[in-house]
Protein backbone atom coordinates (compact mmCIF):
# COMPACT_ATOMS: atom_id res chain seq x y z
CA UNK A 1 0.00 0.00 0.00
CA UNK A 2 1.04 3.63 -0.73
CA UNK A 3 0.90 6.51 2.17
CA UNK A 4 0.85 10.50 1.95
CA UNK A 5 3.73 11.91 4.13
CA UNK A 6 3.39 14.53 5.41
CA UNK A 7 5.72 17.03 3.47
CA UNK A 8 2.94 15.44 0.86
CA UNK A 9 4.96 12.93 -1.27
CA UNK A 10 3.43 9.61 -1.52
CA UNK A 11 5.56 6.52 -0.94
CA UNK A 12 5.82 3.26 -2.30
CA UNK A 13 5.80 0.31 -0.21
CA UNK A 14 9.32 -0.36 -0.30
CA UNK A 15 9.07 -3.13 -2.91
CA UNK A 16 12.18 -2.10 -5.39
CA UNK A 17 10.81 -1.67 -9.17
CA UNK A 18 14.19 -3.13 -10.42
CA UNK A 19 14.79 -7.19 -9.92
CA UNK A 20 18.38 -9.12 -10.47
CA UNK A 21 19.10 -8.82 -14.35
CA UNK A 22 17.24 -5.80 -14.91
CA UNK A 23 20.03 -3.25 -15.02
CA UNK A 24 21.54 -3.50 -18.66
CA UNK A 25 25.55 -3.69 -19.34
CA UNK A 26 26.76 -0.26 -18.49
CA UNK A 27 29.81 -0.42 -20.76
CA UNK A 28 29.55 1.47 -24.22
CA UNK A 29 28.38 -0.21 -26.93
CA UNK A 30 30.48 -0.82 -29.77
CA UNK A 31 30.50 -3.09 -33.08
CA UNK A 32 27.62 -4.91 -31.90
CA UNK A 33 28.88 -5.72 -28.14
CA UNK A 34 29.33 -4.34 -24.63
CA UNK A 35 32.76 -3.08 -23.31
CA UNK A 36 33.71 -4.11 -20.54
CA UNK A 37 33.94 -1.21 -17.78
CA UNK A 38 37.08 -0.26 -15.44
CA UNK A 39 36.07 0.30 -11.91
CA UNK A 40 37.70 4.40 -12.30
CA UNK A 41 36.28 7.30 -13.75
CA UNK A 42 32.54 6.22 -13.87
CA UNK A 43 29.30 8.48 -13.22
CA UNK A 44 26.49 7.33 -10.98
CA UNK A 45 23.55 6.98 -11.90
CA UNK A 46 21.12 8.26 -9.47
CA UNK A 47 17.53 7.42 -9.27
CA UNK A 48 16.20 10.84 -8.22
CA UNK A 49 12.88 9.73 -6.08
CA UNK A 50 15.44 8.77 -3.05
CA UNK A 51 18.98 10.39 -4.34
CA UNK A 52 20.80 6.41 -4.05
CA UNK A 53 23.16 4.97 -6.70
CA UNK A 54 21.37 2.58 -9.20
CA UNK A 55 24.14 2.12 -11.49
CA UNK A 56 27.94 3.30 -13.01
CA UNK A 57 28.60 4.51 -16.38
CA UNK A 58 32.07 4.97 -17.64
CA UNK A 59 33.40 8.75 -19.18
CA UNK A 60 33.75 7.98 -22.42
CA UNK A 61 36.32 9.48 -24.35
CA UNK A 62 37.68 10.89 -27.38
CA UNK A 63 39.34 8.11 -28.54
CA UNK A 64 36.37 6.02 -27.67
CA UNK A 65 34.33 8.17 -29.79
CA UNK A 66 36.81 7.70 -32.82
CA UNK A 67 36.57 3.85 -32.68
CA UNK A 68 32.80 4.12 -32.42
CA UNK A 69 32.66 5.91 -35.63
CA UNK A 70 35.33 4.10 -37.85
CA UNK A 71 32.94 1.07 -37.03
CA UNK A 72 29.63 3.00 -37.73
CA UNK A 73 31.53 4.08 -41.06
CA UNK A 74 32.30 0.59 -41.74
CA UNK A 75 28.92 -0.92 -41.38
CA UNK A 76 27.21 2.04 -43.02
CA UNK A 77 27.48 0.82 -46.96
CA UNK A 78 25.77 -2.72 -45.85
CA UNK A 79 23.03 -1.13 -44.05
CA UNK A 80 22.63 1.47 -47.01
CA UNK A 81 22.13 -1.38 -49.59
CA UNK A 82 19.08 -2.76 -48.01
CA UNK A 83 16.09 -2.09 -49.31
CA UNK A 84 13.45 -0.52 -47.58
CA UNK A 85 11.35 -3.53 -47.15
CA UNK A 86 14.38 -4.66 -45.45
CA UNK A 87 14.81 -2.08 -42.74
CA UNK A 88 11.73 -1.64 -42.70
CA UNK A 89 11.28 -5.70 -41.30
CA UNK A 90 14.51 -4.87 -39.08
CA UNK A 91 12.58 -1.60 -37.43
CA UNK A 92 9.11 -3.73 -37.21
CA UNK A 93 11.04 -6.41 -35.33
CA UNK A 94 12.80 -3.97 -32.82
CA UNK A 95 9.21 -2.30 -32.17
CA UNK A 96 8.05 -6.37 -31.59
CA UNK A 97 11.04 -6.47 -28.93
CA UNK A 98 10.33 -3.90 -27.28
CA UNK A 99 6.88 -4.33 -26.75
CA UNK A 100 7.64 -7.97 -25.29
CA UNK A 101 9.83 -6.30 -22.87
CA UNK A 102 7.48 -3.25 -22.18
CA UNK A 103 7.27 -3.84 -18.40
CA UNK A 104 10.90 -3.65 -18.31
CA UNK A 105 11.26 -0.68 -20.06
CA UNK A 106 8.93 1.01 -18.04
CA UNK A 107 10.40 -0.02 -14.65
CA UNK A 108 13.86 1.16 -15.58
CA UNK A 109 12.89 4.53 -17.03
CA UNK A 110 11.39 5.26 -13.76
CA UNK A 111 14.10 3.91 -11.39
CA UNK A 112 16.43 6.06 -13.83
CA UNK A 113 14.59 9.43 -14.01
CA UNK A 114 11.90 9.26 -11.19
CA UNK A 115 9.07 9.13 -13.70
CA UNK A 116 5.10 8.06 -12.61
CA UNK A 117 3.66 4.95 -13.58
CA UNK A 118 1.57 6.44 -16.63
CA UNK A 119 4.66 9.10 -17.83
CA UNK A 120 6.84 5.93 -18.21
CA UNK A 121 3.81 3.64 -20.04
CA UNK A 122 3.29 6.46 -22.51
CA UNK A 123 7.13 6.66 -23.55
CA UNK A 124 7.01 3.24 -23.74
CA UNK A 125 3.99 3.47 -26.49
CA UNK A 126 4.92 6.01 -28.15
CA UNK A 127 8.38 4.63 -28.74
CA UNK A 128 7.14 1.32 -30.01
CA UNK A 129 5.11 3.32 -32.03
CA UNK A 130 7.83 5.50 -33.53
CA UNK A 131 9.30 2.46 -34.85
CA UNK A 132 6.40 1.28 -36.65
CA UNK A 133 5.52 4.05 -38.12
CA UNK A 134 9.28 4.33 -39.22
CA UNK A 135 9.37 1.36 -40.48
CA UNK A 136 5.95 2.20 -42.78
CA UNK A 137 7.43 5.40 -43.64
CA UNK A 138 10.36 3.68 -44.85
CA UNK A 139 8.98 2.31 -47.92
CA UNK A 140 6.57 5.59 -48.75
CA UNK A 141 9.52 8.02 -49.85
CA UNK A 142 8.40 10.32 -52.22
CA UNK A 143 10.42 12.51 -54.38
CA UNK A 144 9.73 14.77 -57.48
CA UNK A 145 8.86 12.81 -60.69
CA UNK A 146 11.50 11.35 -62.92
CA UNK A 147 10.77 13.58 -66.04
CA UNK A 148 12.28 15.12 -69.15
CA UNK A 149 13.07 18.63 -67.80
CA UNK A 150 15.47 19.93 -69.87
CA UNK A 151 15.09 18.62 -73.83
CA UNK A 152 16.69 15.06 -74.45
CA UNK A 153 17.73 14.42 -70.73
CA UNK A 154 15.73 12.62 -68.41
CA UNK A 155 16.52 13.72 -64.74
CA UNK A 156 15.79 11.06 -61.94
CA UNK A 157 16.01 12.55 -57.92
CA UNK A 158 17.35 9.85 -55.85
CA UNK A 159 16.81 9.35 -51.83
CA UNK A 160 19.99 8.62 -50.18
CA UNK A 161 21.24 7.97 -46.53
CA UNK A 162 23.54 10.54 -45.35
CA UNK A 163 25.45 8.23 -44.01
CA UNK A 164 26.89 8.23 -40.02
CA UNK A 165 24.71 10.34 -37.51
CA UNK A 166 26.27 11.71 -33.95
CA UNK A 167 23.15 11.29 -32.01
CA UNK A 168 22.88 13.91 -28.45
CA UNK A 169 19.94 12.65 -26.37
CA UNK A 170 18.40 14.27 -23.39
CA UNK A 171 17.99 13.07 -19.76
CA UNK A 172 13.73 14.01 -19.93
CA UNK A 173 12.69 11.49 -22.05
CA UNK A 174 16.12 8.97 -22.41
CA UNK A 175 14.31 6.26 -24.40
CA UNK A 176 11.52 8.38 -26.59
CA UNK A 177 14.00 11.27 -27.01
CA UNK A 178 16.46 9.17 -28.53
CA UNK A 179 14.11 6.65 -30.29
CA UNK A 180 12.77 10.15 -32.13
CA UNK A 181 16.43 10.20 -33.27
CA UNK A 182 17.03 6.29 -33.81
CA UNK A 183 13.93 5.16 -35.61
CA UNK A 184 14.22 8.04 -38.43
CA UNK A 185 18.22 7.31 -39.12
CA UNK A 186 17.69 3.83 -39.08
CA UNK A 187 15.25 3.76 -41.41
CA UNK A 188 16.93 6.44 -44.00
CA UNK A 189 19.51 3.95 -44.04
CA UNK A 190 21.93 6.04 -42.36
CA UNK A 191 24.36 4.37 -39.17
CA UNK A 192 24.94 6.53 -35.79
CA UNK A 193 26.23 6.86 -32.51
CA UNK A 194 24.50 7.93 -29.63
CA UNK A 195 25.83 9.85 -26.80
CA UNK A 196 22.54 9.26 -24.02
CA UNK A 197 22.76 11.60 -21.33
CA UNK A 198 25.01 10.28 -18.50
CA UNK A 199 22.50 10.58 -15.59
CA UNK A 200 20.20 8.26 -17.73
CA UNK A 201 21.63 6.17 -19.64
CA UNK A 202 19.91 3.29 -18.63
CA UNK A 203 16.84 2.39 -21.28
CA UNK A 204 19.21 3.67 -24.47
CA UNK A 205 21.60 0.72 -23.21
CA UNK A 206 18.98 -2.11 -22.58
CA UNK A 207 17.73 -1.31 -26.11
CA UNK A 208 20.72 -1.89 -27.22
CA UNK A 209 21.83 -5.27 -25.43
CA UNK A 210 18.01 -6.56 -26.27
CA UNK A 211 18.27 -5.42 -30.10
CA UNK A 212 21.82 -6.63 -31.02
CA UNK A 213 20.73 -9.73 -32.54
CA UNK A 214 18.48 -7.88 -34.95
CA UNK A 215 20.97 -5.43 -36.33
CA UNK A 216 23.89 -5.24 -38.07
CA UNK A 217 26.77 -5.06 -36.15
CA UNK A 218 28.24 -1.58 -35.94
CA UNK A 219 25.00 0.25 -37.19
CA UNK A 220 23.99 1.50 -33.53
CA UNK A 221 27.13 2.50 -31.00
CA UNK A 222 26.62 4.01 -28.02
CA UNK A 223 29.42 6.29 -25.76
CA UNK A 224 28.43 7.05 -22.56
CA UNK A 225 30.12 10.22 -21.03
CA UNK A 226 29.72 14.16 -20.81
CA UNK A 227 28.52 16.11 -23.34
CA UNK A 228 31.89 17.81 -23.27
CA UNK A 229 33.77 15.19 -23.96
CA UNK A 230 31.82 12.42 -25.96
CA UNK A 231 29.21 15.12 -27.50
CA UNK A 232 32.47 17.55 -28.64
CA UNK A 233 34.38 15.13 -29.89
CA UNK A 234 30.98 13.67 -31.87
CA UNK A 235 30.51 17.45 -33.17
CA UNK A 236 33.79 18.25 -34.49
CA UNK A 237 34.82 14.55 -36.10
CA UNK A 238 35.25 14.58 -40.08
CA UNK A 239 33.89 11.16 -40.29
CA UNK A 240 29.97 12.24 -38.71
CA UNK A 241 27.89 13.31 -41.53
CA UNK A 242 25.03 15.11 -38.99
CA UNK A 243 24.57 15.99 -35.37
CA UNK A 244 20.93 15.45 -34.12
CA UNK A 245 20.49 16.81 -30.80
CA UNK A 246 17.68 16.93 -28.09
CA UNK A 247 19.21 19.18 -25.32
CA UNK A 248 18.96 22.84 -24.37
CA UNK A 249 19.83 25.58 -26.31
CA UNK A 250 23.21 26.29 -24.86
CA UNK A 251 23.83 22.63 -25.93
CA UNK A 252 22.85 23.74 -29.31
CA UNK A 253 24.86 26.50 -29.32
CA UNK A 254 27.60 24.53 -28.55
CA UNK A 255 27.05 21.58 -30.66
CA UNK A 256 27.02 24.05 -33.79
CA UNK A 257 30.36 25.75 -32.78
CA UNK A 258 31.85 22.66 -32.68
CA UNK A 259 30.35 21.09 -36.07
CA UNK A 260 30.93 24.98 -38.21
CA UNK A 261 34.39 23.89 -39.43
CA UNK A 262 33.33 20.33 -40.93
CA UNK A 263 29.98 21.96 -42.00
CA UNK A 264 27.92 18.75 -41.00
CA UNK A 265 24.58 19.08 -41.11
CA UNK A 266 22.79 19.98 -37.54
CA UNK A 267 19.05 18.88 -36.49
CA UNK A 268 18.63 20.63 -33.08
CA UNK A 269 15.36 20.28 -30.57
CA UNK A 270 15.85 22.52 -28.32
CA UNK A 271 14.16 24.39 -25.25
CA UNK A 272 10.25 25.82 -25.36
CA UNK A 273 8.38 28.28 -23.18
CA UNK A 274 4.73 27.61 -24.49
CA UNK A 275 2.50 30.07 -23.94
CA UNK A 276 -1.52 29.03 -23.55
CA UNK A 277 -3.58 31.90 -24.85
CA UNK A 278 -6.63 31.63 -23.23
CA UNK A 279 -9.49 33.89 -24.45
CA UNK A 280 -12.76 35.16 -22.45
CA UNK A 281 -15.17 32.97 -24.40
CA UNK A 282 -12.88 29.70 -23.79
CA UNK A 283 -14.51 27.22 -21.49
CA UNK A 284 -12.03 28.14 -18.61
CA UNK A 285 -12.71 24.74 -16.45
CA UNK A 286 -11.81 22.39 -19.54
CA UNK A 287 -8.90 24.63 -19.90
CA UNK A 288 -7.47 24.25 -16.12
CA UNK A 289 -8.38 20.41 -16.41
CA UNK A 290 -6.24 20.08 -19.87
CA UNK A 291 -2.73 22.49 -17.88
CA UNK A 292 -3.34 20.17 -14.88
CA UNK A 293 -1.79 17.18 -17.31
CA UNK A 294 0.39 19.08 -19.83
CA UNK A 295 1.77 21.79 -17.34
CA UNK A 296 2.80 19.42 -15.44
CA UNK A 297 3.87 16.00 -17.11
CA UNK A 298 6.82 14.74 -16.56
CA UNK A 299 7.17 16.94 -13.59
CA UNK A 300 6.94 20.19 -15.93
CA UNK A 301 10.81 18.67 -16.95
CA UNK A 302 9.08 18.67 -20.64
CA UNK A 303 10.28 21.70 -23.62
CA UNK A 304 6.65 21.78 -24.85
CA UNK A 305 5.05 21.91 -21.25
CA UNK A 306 2.08 24.30 -21.28
CA UNK A 307 3.86 26.57 -18.65
CA UNK A 308 3.30 30.42 -19.23
CA UNK A 309 -0.81 31.53 -19.30
CA UNK A 310 -2.04 34.72 -21.05
CA UNK A 311 -5.32 34.82 -19.62
CA UNK A 312 -8.01 37.72 -20.81
CA UNK A 313 -7.82 39.83 -17.67
CA UNK A 314 -12.09 39.60 -17.30
CA UNK A 315 -11.81 35.92 -16.51
CA UNK A 316 -8.41 36.02 -15.19
CA UNK A 317 -9.81 35.17 -11.88
CA UNK A 318 -12.38 32.60 -12.32
CA UNK A 319 -9.39 30.65 -14.88
CA UNK A 320 -7.07 31.24 -11.60
CA UNK A 321 -9.38 29.64 -9.69
CA UNK A 322 -10.19 26.42 -11.85
CA UNK A 323 -6.45 26.07 -12.11
CA UNK A 324 -5.52 26.20 -8.76
CA UNK A 325 -8.07 23.79 -7.62
CA UNK A 326 -6.98 21.45 -10.26
CA UNK A 327 -2.98 21.78 -9.41
CA UNK A 328 -3.81 21.34 -5.58
CA UNK A 329 -5.50 17.67 -5.94
CA UNK A 330 -2.17 16.71 -8.00
CA UNK A 331 -0.73 13.77 -6.40
CA UNK A 332 3.28 13.78 -6.17
CA UNK A 333 5.27 10.86 -5.01
CA UNK A 334 7.88 8.44 -6.18
CA UNK A 335 7.45 5.27 -8.98
CA UNK A 336 5.58 2.47 -7.75
CA UNK A 337 3.29 4.33 -5.60
CA UNK A 338 -0.15 4.32 -6.48
CA UNK A 339 -2.13 7.40 -8.40
CA UNK A 340 1.28 9.21 -8.65
CA UNK A 341 0.85 12.13 -11.66
CA UNK A 342 4.30 14.43 -10.73
CA UNK A 343 7.16 12.67 -9.64
CA UNK A 344 11.01 14.70 -8.56
CA UNK A 345 13.29 16.47 -10.47
CA UNK A 346 15.95 14.67 -12.30
CA UNK A 347 19.17 15.57 -10.59
CA UNK A 348 20.31 17.65 -7.25
CA UNK A 349 21.42 20.05 -9.43
CA UNK A 350 18.84 20.67 -11.30
CA UNK A 351 15.96 20.57 -7.79
CA UNK A 352 18.46 23.29 -6.96
CA UNK A 353 18.14 25.14 -10.04
CA UNK A 354 14.22 25.29 -10.30
CA UNK A 355 14.19 26.16 -6.44
CA UNK A 356 16.52 29.28 -7.53
CA UNK A 357 13.85 30.47 -10.21
CA UNK A 358 11.31 30.34 -7.16
CA UNK A 359 12.96 31.59 -4.79
CA UNK A 360 13.89 35.06 -7.39
CA UNK A 361 9.92 35.03 -8.04
CA UNK A 362 9.09 35.40 -4.58
CA UNK A 363 11.53 37.78 -3.64
CA UNK A 364 10.42 39.69 -6.68
CA UNK A 365 7.16 39.62 -5.02
CA UNK A 366 5.17 37.31 -7.37
CA UNK A 367 2.75 35.26 -5.35
CA UNK A 368 2.56 31.41 -5.46
CA UNK A 369 -0.92 30.34 -5.36
CA UNK A 370 -0.02 27.10 -4.50
CA UNK A 371 3.03 25.38 -4.34
CA UNK A 372 6.00 27.54 -4.28
CA UNK A 373 8.94 25.21 -3.26
CA UNK A 374 10.53 21.99 -1.99
CA UNK A 375 8.83 19.09 -0.44
CA UNK A 376 10.59 17.30 2.48
CA UNK A 377 11.84 13.87 2.88
CA UNK A 378 14.17 12.21 0.94
CA UNK A 379 14.32 12.97 -3.24
CA UNK A 380 14.16 16.28 -5.34
CA UNK A 381 10.52 16.96 -5.21
CA UNK A 382 9.25 20.83 -5.75
CA UNK A 383 5.67 21.30 -4.79
CA UNK A 384 3.52 21.57 -8.15
CA UNK A 385 3.15 25.52 -9.02
CA UNK A 386 1.10 28.26 -10.01
CA UNK A 387 2.90 31.48 -9.79
CA UNK A 388 -0.24 34.47 -10.35
CA UNK A 389 -0.19 38.03 -11.13
CA UNK A 390 3.51 37.68 -12.90
CA UNK A 391 4.89 40.80 -14.83
CA UNK A 392 5.07 39.95 -18.93
CA UNK A 393 9.09 40.63 -18.41
CA UNK A 394 9.93 38.94 -15.02
CA UNK A 395 11.94 36.26 -15.18
CA UNK A 396 9.81 33.35 -14.56
CA UNK A 397 7.26 34.10 -17.71
CA UNK A 398 10.36 34.32 -19.82
CA UNK A 399 12.80 31.58 -19.38
CA UNK A 400 12.71 27.88 -19.41
CA UNK A 401 12.44 26.44 -15.48
CA UNK A 402 12.00 22.99 -16.40
CA UNK A 403 9.94 22.37 -13.25
CA UNK A 404 6.46 21.95 -12.21
CA UNK A 405 5.63 25.49 -12.45
CA UNK A 406 3.05 27.43 -14.55
CA UNK A 407 2.75 31.03 -14.24
CA UNK A 408 0.07 33.27 -15.21
CA UNK A 409 -0.10 37.07 -16.61
CA UNK A 410 -2.92 38.65 -18.28
CA UNK A 411 -3.61 40.63 -21.25
CA UNK A 412 -6.42 43.17 -22.67
CA UNK A 413 -6.39 42.60 -26.40
CA UNK A 414 -5.89 39.90 -28.66
CA UNK A 415 -3.11 41.61 -30.21
CA UNK A 416 -1.59 42.28 -27.30
CA UNK A 417 -1.94 38.75 -26.05
CA UNK A 418 -0.32 37.57 -29.66
CA UNK A 419 2.94 39.55 -29.25
CA UNK A 420 3.30 39.04 -25.90
CA UNK A 421 3.71 35.40 -26.46
CA UNK A 422 6.08 35.38 -29.65
CA UNK A 423 8.25 38.22 -27.19
CA UNK A 424 9.90 34.80 -25.59
CA UNK A 425 13.34 33.57 -27.63
CA UNK A 426 11.80 30.23 -27.83
CA UNK A 427 9.47 29.22 -30.76
CA UNK A 428 8.77 25.28 -29.89
CA UNK A 429 4.93 24.99 -28.74
CA UNK A 430 2.20 26.78 -27.86
CA UNK A 431 -1.86 27.09 -27.86
CA UNK A 432 -5.12 28.66 -27.97
CA UNK A 433 -8.00 27.96 -25.76
CA UNK A 434 -10.96 29.70 -27.33
CA UNK A 435 -14.83 28.88 -28.47
CA UNK A 436 -14.88 31.70 -31.47
CA UNK A 437 -14.15 29.70 -34.63
CA UNK A 438 -12.96 32.40 -36.72
CA UNK A 439 -10.08 33.29 -33.94
CA UNK A 440 -9.36 29.42 -33.54
CA UNK A 441 -8.23 29.61 -37.39
CA UNK A 442 -6.44 32.67 -37.30
CA UNK A 443 -4.41 33.25 -33.93
CA UNK A 444 -2.50 30.30 -34.54
CA UNK A 445 -1.34 31.72 -38.01
CA UNK A 446 0.07 34.45 -36.34
CA UNK A 447 1.88 32.57 -33.33
CA UNK A 448 6.02 31.66 -34.25
CA UNK A 449 5.95 28.38 -32.65
CA UNK A 450 6.23 25.02 -34.60
CA UNK A 451 2.94 23.71 -33.32
CA UNK A 452 -0.18 25.09 -32.07
CA UNK A 453 -2.79 23.27 -30.55
CA UNK A 454 -6.48 24.52 -30.20
CA UNK A 455 -8.41 23.94 -27.04
CA UNK A 456 -5.40 21.17 -26.01
CA UNK A 457 -1.99 21.55 -25.34
CA UNK A 458 0.99 18.65 -25.79
CA UNK A 459 -0.71 15.91 -27.65
CA UNK A 460 1.37 14.62 -30.04
CA UNK A 461 0.96 12.07 -33.24
CA UNK A 462 3.87 10.07 -34.65
CA UNK A 463 2.71 10.94 -38.47
CA UNK A 464 2.50 14.91 -37.77
CA UNK A 465 5.89 17.01 -37.19
CA UNK A 466 7.73 18.08 -34.10
CA UNK A 467 10.19 20.90 -33.94
CA UNK A 468 10.37 24.84 -33.28
CA UNK A 469 11.70 27.86 -34.44
CA UNK A 470 14.03 30.76 -33.15
CA UNK A 471 15.95 29.54 -29.94
CA UNK A 472 14.06 25.99 -30.54
CA UNK A 473 15.99 25.00 -33.37
CA UNK A 474 14.87 23.45 -36.50
CA UNK A 475 14.64 20.41 -37.57
CA UNK A 476 12.17 18.15 -37.48
CA UNK A 477 11.07 14.86 -35.59
CA UNK A 478 8.49 12.59 -36.22
CA UNK A 479 6.50 12.47 -39.17
CA UNK A 480 7.74 12.07 -43.54
CA UNK A 481 9.75 15.31 -42.17
CA UNK A 482 11.89 13.30 -40.28
CA UNK A 483 13.29 11.15 -43.31
CA UNK A 484 14.18 14.34 -45.19
CA UNK A 485 16.21 15.51 -42.25
CA UNK A 486 18.35 12.43 -42.29
CA UNK A 487 18.63 11.94 -46.29
CA UNK A 488 19.69 13.94 -49.02
CA UNK A 489 18.96 13.84 -52.68
CA UNK A 490 21.02 13.57 -55.53
CA UNK A 491 19.60 14.33 -59.10
CA UNK A 492 21.08 11.84 -61.47
CA UNK A 493 20.34 13.50 -65.41
CA UNK A 494 20.83 11.05 -68.55
CA UNK A 495 21.03 12.03 -71.94
CA UNK A 496 19.06 9.67 -73.89
CA UNK A 497 19.40 11.66 -77.67
CA UNK A 498 19.21 9.61 -80.43
CA UNK A 499 21.51 10.90 -83.21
Amino acid sequence: MSSDTPAGIRRGDGTPLLREGDLPPTGHFIDGAFRPIGADDLFDVVDPADGEVVARTPRGTAGEVDEAVDVARRALPAWAALTPRDRAGILLAIADRIEEHRDLFERLEQVNTGKPAAVAEDDVTSTIDSFRFMAGAARAITSEAAATYAADHLSVILREPLGVIGVVTPWNYPLLMGVWKIAPILAAGNTLVVKPSEQTPLTTLKLAELTADLLLAGVLNIVTGSGTVVGGRLSNHPGVDMIALTGSVGSGRAVAREAADSLKRLHLELGGKAPVLVFPDADLEAAAQTLRSAGYWNSGQECGAACRVLVHASVAAEFTEHLVREVSEIVVGEPGAEGVELGPMISEGHFERVKGYLQRAKDAGIRAAVGGGPLEGPGFFIAPTVLVDVPGDAECALEEMFGPIVTVETFETEEEAIERANEAPYGLAASVFTEDARRALDVPSKLDFGTVWVNTHLVIATEAPWGGFKSSGYGRDLSLYALDDYSRTKHVMHNRARG
